[in-house]
């Protein structure tokens, strides 16, 4: 077929983020307490030598989680897909770093200026596209080669994705600068912190349903389609080439056009597509980014 054009959009297009569902604005609600996970509180504890307590880890030997691994080295071998990836994610314990930042000097006796006081701030990173990620790390061992002064905070990856929404994190980035990095996606990012499983926008037979009934009110498209964007794979540090794990544009959307359509046309059909994904609730939970491709339909 012949190709005619292309749109992109890309996640700074999207409209101002929707509220949070009820159940992780309380799940939130209650993550910012004077105890732990664990129950045990913060008040008088230090995240240096032996008191870096791993909560409910302590037997923990800082090791990835086998079936994480197991995942990623389907993904690797070309036996897995991404959608794995994240649902060994989800049972697995993962380490969040923090770091050490300088609070305002306090006023002491006399006006003499007291020490800076240290307080601990979650690390979050800018994505090439200007969104906020969170990278997390599967073995304490990877956090360290990243940033040797960062501590880690062991949680399960449910509770990670919980502290990326609450810091408007749309990715996580599971061990960067590793010989793997794995970029969790919005959607599934949310999945796990609603501890739901996750189905790729490409491979969701509901929203490829939901987007072909969008395009009913325009005649002049004949069908829709719905396939693994450009975006979907990622690159190994050795250049191998994954089928999962990159940051997007996740989903491509075919639209097959019928012949003789002027520019303005297109654009117009284009646009009003647009405004009815824009208003889909299914589209607005299940698809992070996305590009469209028109062609030509047969006939």
């Amino acid at each position: 077929m012949e190709h005619l054009s292309g749109d992109e959009r890309t996640p700074g297009d999207r409209a101002p983020a929707r509220p949070l569902p009820g159940h992780i604005a309380a799940a939130l609600a209650g993550a910012g307490g004077l105890t732990d996970s664990a129950g045990r509180p913060w008040s008088g504890r230090t995240l240096a030598g032996e008191a870096a307590s791993m909560h409910n880890f302590e037997n923990d030997d800082g090791a990835a989680d086998a079936g994480y691994l197991a995942a990623l080295t389907a993904l690797t071998a070309g036996a897995g897909d991404e959608a794995a990836v994240v649902a060994a994610l989800a049972t697995a314990r993962v380490f969040v770093p923090i770091l050490a930042t300088l609070a305002e000097e306090g006023v002491g006796v006399a006006d003499l200026h007291s020490d800076k006081q240290a307080d601990m701030a979650l690390v979050t990173l800018k994505a090439p596209d200007g969104r906020t990620a969170m990278p997390v790390f599967t073995s304490a061992a990877s956090l360290a080669a990243w940033h040797p002064e960062a501590r880690p905070v062991a949680v399960y990856a449910a509770r990670a994705a919980l502290s990326a929404v609450a810091e408007g994190a749309e990715l996580l980035v599971l061990d960067p600068g590793s010989p793997i990095t794995f970029v969790v996606r919005r959607p599934a990012v949310w999945a796990l912190a609603q501890q739901r499983d996750w189905t790729p926008s490409y491979a969701d037979p509901e929203l490829a349903g939901s987007l072909g009934a969008a395009a009913v009110g325009f005649p002049a498209v004949r069908r829709v389609e719905i396939h693994r964007g450009g975006g979907v794979a990622s690159l190994a540090a050795d250049g191998r080439q994954l089928p999962g794990g990159g940051s997007g544009p996740e989903l491509r959307v075919l639209l097959y056009l019928e012949d003789g359509l002027d520019a303005a046309g297109v654009q117009a059909i284009v646009s009003g597509l647009n405004d009815a994904w824009a208003r889909n609730e299914v589209f607005a939970e299940r698809v992070d980014s996305i590009e469209v491709k028109l062609q030509r339909a047969a006939g």
